[in-house]
């Protein structure tokens, strides 16, 4: 019998209201976020002007990622799931699995092996990338570690959608990836680029702008149907509320610096956006 909740959650009144008054910060994030970044997008990468001063200091970039990715992603949410939560079940350490595999690949694999277009980051930067991590990190396990899924949810159609749409969001984002980094250069320009950078092409290149993004939101759309969940939806959300501006302000940059890009490519969303 299909079940709208198949889940139980702390049966403990404060830590209930505490997680979705989270959420509703989570929320109101996606949001706030949305709205500032279509303004105007945030100074990393190909949008960084060089002397962003009201970032703060610089440091390492390969430093400030793992800081905003890997110490929520792998630490918090490892310590929060096993320190915090009570729930040990099959399908806990699916969820747990699957994050995991994300973050060790986006905070400690992809910032050792990324040709990144500027060694420094503003501390600002990093910092900002931190809080909202750290927010839905702790969202997501203690949502994983304190919830009971029944025993044969892994034959619910709401968890096989959810981990075939992550696992085919996950292959995606790291093909995209790894295509990027062989196309950056670290130093100088043949002719061809601008600042070191190239036309991607290939594979879903030819569809969009930002393969990369569109894997990661496919991801976070399977873990929001696979869990089920408020917090599930809100990071997700919160993701569409990056993603979003993100690649519309990479295919415009694109556009702008190379006359032969293709203006057909949509900026995230292959034939729709």
């Amino acid at each position: 019998m299909f079940q709208l909740l198949p889940w139980t959650f702390a049966v403990d009144t404060i830590h209930f209201w505490v997680h979705y008054g989270l959420v509703c910060l989570g929320f109101l994030l996606g949001v706030i976020t949305i709205l500032v970044q279509l303004t105007k997008p945030a100074p990393y990468g190909k949008f960084d002007q060089s002397n962003n001063e009201s970032w703060g200091v610089t440091i390492n970039q390969r430093l400030g990622h793992i800081l905003s990715d890997a110490t929520p992603g792998v630490l918090l949410f490892l310590l929060v799931f096993f320190l915090y939560g009570t729930e040990r079940h099959y399908i806990n350490y699916v969820f747990l699995g699957l994050w995991q595999a994300h973050y060790i690949h986006r905070g400690i694999i992809h910032p050792l092996v990324m040709r990144y277009s500027k060694a420094q980051v503003p501390l600002g930067i990093t910092l900002g990338g931190l809080f909202p991590n750290c927010l839905f990190s702790f969202l997501c396990a203690d949502w994983m570690s304190s919830s009971k899924y029944p025993d044969n949810y892994y034959y619910d159609p709401r968890f096989i959608i959810g981990l075939l749409l992550f696992v085919l969001g996950y292959i995606i984002n790291k093909w995209a990836d790894f295509k990027l980094r062989s196309l950056r250069r670290q130093k100088g320009t043949d002719g061809e680029g601008s600042n070191g950078y190239y036309i991607p092409s290939g594979g879903l290149f030819e569809l969009v702008a930002c393969p990369n993004y569109f894997g990661e939101l496919v991801e976070w759309l399977g873990w929001a149907v696979g869990t089920w969940s408020l917090s599930g939806l809100a990071w997700m959300l919160f993701g569409c509320a990056t993603f979003i501006p993100r690649a519309a302000h990479t295919r415009k940059w694109y556009c702008e610096q190379f006359m032969e890009y293709p203006r057909a490519r949509k900026a995230l969303i292959p034939f729709v956006y």
